[in-house]
């Protein structure tokens, strides 16, 4: 499956921006869907993940209660509400899909990956 995320752009700390990533190529409904992001000079992290129908989501302690993730299997999408904002959300936002549900243990070896998208909060 292909990905393409966007939304990203720059916003102010306590702001909101909805990322969004279309899937083509193949059904979304057969992939979990995950986002990551990669601040500048660390690792890329997990950040949510959602099952195929809708009944599983998992977050990173970090956006827990600020971001949620959602599908729309119709339109072969994925988005990434992201509500109060903070500087340290700074970040390249990437959506991945994998066939298999990790739970709490997302890693990065997850069969396709998107381009990422800038997020960028000013405080």
């Amino acid at each position: 499956v292909q990905l393409q995320a966007s939304g990203g752009g720059l916003v102010q700390a306590g702001g909101s921006l909805r990322l969004s990533c279309a899937a083509s190529g193949r059904t979304m409904s057969r992939y979990v869907m995950a986002w990551f992001r990669q601040a500048p000079g660390k690792e890329r992290e997990f950040v949510a993940a959602i099952s195929r129908n809708n009944m599983f989501t998992s977050y990173a302690d970090s956006v827990k209660d600020r971001f949620t993730i959602s599908r729309d299997n119709a339109k072969n999408a994925v988005y990434l509400q992201m509500n109060t904002l903070k500087p340290e959300d700074t970040a390249v936002y990437y959506c991945a899909a994998d066939r298999s549900w990790y739970g709490s243990s997302w890693h990065e070896n997850l069969e396709s990956w998107g381009q990422g998208t800038q997020v960028t909060v000013s405080s």
